[in-house]
């Protein structure tokens, strides 16, 4: 059987990835952790899909298991992760090697610590092509173009540099460049801006735009910040307590959001306050324990609009609309027509 990282398929309007059922358990003294129950989501071929939620949602969880970079205490409880005939879910450690690299490359979340501090940036560089054939002086080129592709000033004497030399906002440009090199069909971007102030966050936001254009990958994006989502993404999911409660396009969720947490998650959005106050709204109550998840919506609890309904049936993802779903009752036909 050929290996993940040889086959190529091509069909156009089938997703890149299928995640079906996808649960993950963390093992810790206290007890297990439910991290992910019952993730269903498609990773769209040659688009961008946003993941978005408050911490401890399992967005990082769910990006970490794409990649096959999950934690020790980890474990695929249930669930397959599907690209091209494989089920990633299923992979051993070599075939994540050869997986990981080529077909699916991730920017991590801090620049300051994804770089290895006591080796020139060229050497990095250099050495993550261990893979291609062709001589030292063709690879450091490869080097110099894919930082020129990052717009990174006088490409060819970073090469010589060491990471604390750099500001934060090239050493993530570095880092867009190193997961870039090897062209992979998937980059996962881990909340690749929140070590960075608000002008090269956007800075950075629209460089991977274009990048994604003009090199065709399907990107996973995972933030909590709702503006950037926005700017950068086709599709969008939003997580809750390890599940997705609502997913569509981007244009559908944000203008109409379905789900009480995603209008919740918009009402904090500083941005969409019109008028000024000294008091910026929250979501009230906490996250569930997921070591022992509630049988009913896990939402529930912190919800304005609960019913009886919602604390005794888990709800499924309806659909809300074209395109768009929702893991609410209130959006059940059968609710609507009683």
């Amino acid at each position: 059987m050929a290996s993940p990282a040889a086959t190529r398929p091509a069909p156009q309007d089938e997703p890149l990835v299928s995640i079906d059922g996808l649960s993950v358990d963390f093992a810790t003294p206290r007890g297990t952790i439910h991290a992910l129950r019952n993730i269903d989501l498609e990773v769209p071929r040659g688009k961008v899909l946003g993941l978005v939620g408050e911490s401890g949602c399992g967005k990082s969880t769910l990006a970490y298991s794409l990649i096959g970079l999950l934690s020790e205490n980890a474990r695929i409880a249930g669930g397959a992760i599907r690209m091209d005939g494989h089920d990633l879910a299923r992979l051993g450690p070599r075939a994540w090697r050869d997986l990981r690299g080529q077909r699916i490359s991730m920017i991590f979340q801090d620049p300051m610590t994804a770089l290895n501090p006591v080796t020139t940036i060229g050497r990095q560089m250099m050495d993550i092509q261990y893979r291609d054939p062709g001589t030292r002086a063709q690879k450091r080129a490869r080097a110099i173009e894919f930082l020129e592709q990052v717009q990174l000033p006088d490409a060819a004497s970073k090469l010589d540099v060491y990471p604390h030399q750099l500001s934060g906002g090239m050493r993530q440009r570095v880092c867009i460049a190193m997961a870039l090199l090897t062209r992979p069909d998937l980059l996962i971007a881990d909340e690749p801006t929140t070590a960075l102030d608000a002008t090269l966050e956007m800075q950075i936001v629209t460089l991977l735009r274009e990048l994604q254009e003009k090199f065709g990958c399907s990107v996973l994006f995972v933030s909590h910040h709702l503006g950037t989502v926005a700017e950068l993404c086709d599709e969008v999911a939003v997580m809750y307590a390890g599940e997705v409660v609502e997913r569509g396009a981007v244009a559908e969720v944000f203008n109409a959001p379905r789900h009480p947490y995603t209008q919740a998650l918009f009402d904090c959005d500083p941005a969409r306050i019109r008028v000024a106050t000294r008091h910026l709204p929250t979501i009230p109550g906490t996250l569930p324990d997921l070591r022992q998840p509630p049988r009913g919506c896990a939402f529930r609890a912190r919800c304005g609009k609960a019913f009886a309904r919602c604390e005794v049936e888990h709800p499924p993802l309806y659909p809300a609309a074209p395109g768009q779903d929702a893991r609410c009752h209130l959006v059940d036909p059968a609710e609507d027509a009683s």
